[in-house]
């Protein structure tokens, strides 16, 4: 029975004087803009106002002094202010979906209860965006596709949330459909490793080509999911399959053994949630997991060690300061003594290689020589964290020029003697990714 009152203002309707059809819910078109525009502002929640009083406490706890406090409580107000921006940016991308003026119940005989406002969604996806984030980058190897993947993924999920059956399952339900969106975006792109060319006139070193991928890419370590911010039903990021030689060997896999593989062996889920995240048979999965781990164990070092050597030692630290130094004082003789023998350096997308230290110096001999010629110019280096490996930012003032720029992100590997067994040198433009300036 329809109510003989205004829905927005509670005056009496007016009389219908014989009018068949539906009943209106409100006195007028005045009155039902109110009512929508009251709906489209209703956008509030506990966790939205949680993280607005954390950011006001952390700006309360900011210091001037010493600079290292002071550096942290930015880092982490900065931090806190992005979540926020992410929720409102989710909320106001969901809203765009196209809405009436009428309220849902007047134009829909059986309307589905949503359990998911839009502030309800905006804080679930916030929860799990940066495992959401990380699962895209390894099924794609990019970071910059891993983000639009994102976003992608949080889409889709707001067109199904009628299909969302409680927080209990948010976090098999945004894989679900992450990975699907991967996959659609793999049958686009029909990725496939190569291997390097030679290049004309370039001394590449005696050994074998390295595979090719053009479009793989580094990942901060700071953007990877927090210890407090897992809970029980998150299995912990393991660091060791996002370290660059594993992305790389991944990469081989075809899509869907891809991810059955991350599925089943870095997420956890059992046969039947991957097989029916995949829509696949039981059966299937299983079969596609048995192809996909022989393949990734023949594109990976012989030796576990040679490639997943855990959190960077001390040594190793000291190693990348004297990289850096080495780079910034032209000193070519102490970057020389810091590499492997068998020291490889590729530069994706770019089609330079370099296996071996002696193919490795040759070509950096001129660019760090003053009087060559060649000579590349004046560097600085800033540390950083890529894929839980070291890394140096790299940045150059060229000749007759008088600011350092951005040119090189080069993540570092390290031989069992501490030596730089692997260079993989990435372009600049993810620097603000990694909280590293683009000048200096």
């Amino acid at each position: 029975m329809v109510a003989d009152i205004c829905a927005s203002c509670g005056k009496p309707l007016p009389a219908r004087a014989g009018r068949t059809g539906r009943s209106s819910v409100y006195c007028s078109a005045a009155c039902r803009q109110k009512a929508y525009r009251r709906r489209q502002g209703a956008w509030t929640g506990a966790g939205v106002q949680g993280l607005i009083d954390d950011i006001g406490r952390r700006v309360q706890e900011l210091t001037p002094q010493p600079p290292s406090v002071l550096y942290s409580g930015v880092a982490d107000l900065s931090a806190a202010v992005a979540r926020l921006r992410r929720v409102a940016r989710t909320a106001r991308d969901t809203a765009k979906e196209p809405q009436g003026a009428t309220e849902p119940s007047v134009t829909s005989r059986a309307v589905t209860e949503n359990p998911l406002t839009e502030a309800d969604f905006a804080t679930l996806t916030e929860s799990h965006r940066r495992e959401i984030h990380v699962h895209c980058y390894r099924m794609t190897g990019s970071y910059d596709d891993a983000e639009d993947l994102v976003q992608e993924t949080f889409l889709r999920a707001w067109r199904a949330r009628d299909a969302f059956e409680g927080r209990a399952g948010a976090r098999t339900w945004l894989y679900r459909i992450a990975t699907n969106a991967c996959l659609d975006f793999q049958r686009r792109t029909a990725r496939r490793p190569q291997r390097y060319e030679p290049v004309p006139g370039m001394n590449h070193g005696t050994g074998e080509a390295p595979a090719r991928i053009t479009w793989l890419q580094p990942y901060p370590d700071d953007e990877l999911p927090t210890a407090e911010e897992d809970r029980p039903d998150v299995a912990a990021v393991s660091r060791e399959t996002l370290e660059l030689v594993f992305l790389a060997a991944i990469q081989h896999l075809p899509p869907r053994q891809r991810a059955v593989l991350i599925l089943r062996d870095v997420l956890g889920l059992t046969a039947a949630e991957t097989a029916e995240a995949l829509d696949l048979t039981v059966a299937s999965a299983n079969s596609a997991l048995q192809r996909a781990r022989p393949t990734l164990r023949d594109h990976l070092p012989g030796q576990r060690a040679d490639w997943n050597a855990g959190e960077p030692t001390e040594a190793q630290r000291t190693v990348l300061q004297r990289y850096m130094t080495a780079a910034e004082q032209l000193d070519f003789a102490a970057m020389t003594d810091l590499l492997s023998k068998d020291v490889t350096l590729t530069m994706p997308p770019n089609p330079f290689w370099f296996t071996g230290r002696d193919a490795l110096v040759e070509f950096l001999r001129p660019t760090l020589d003053p009087a060559s010629p060649m000579f590349f110019g004046h560097w600085r280096h800033l540390p950083a964290r890529a894929n839980g490996q070291l890394a140096a930012g790299g940045y150059v003032r060229r000749p007759g020029t008088q600011v350092h720029r951005a040119q090189v992100l080069d993540v570092l590997r390290f031989d069992a003697d501490d030596r730089i067994v692997e260079i993989t040198s990435f372009e600049p433009h993810l620097f603000p990714a990694f909280g590293l300036p683009l000048r200096l």
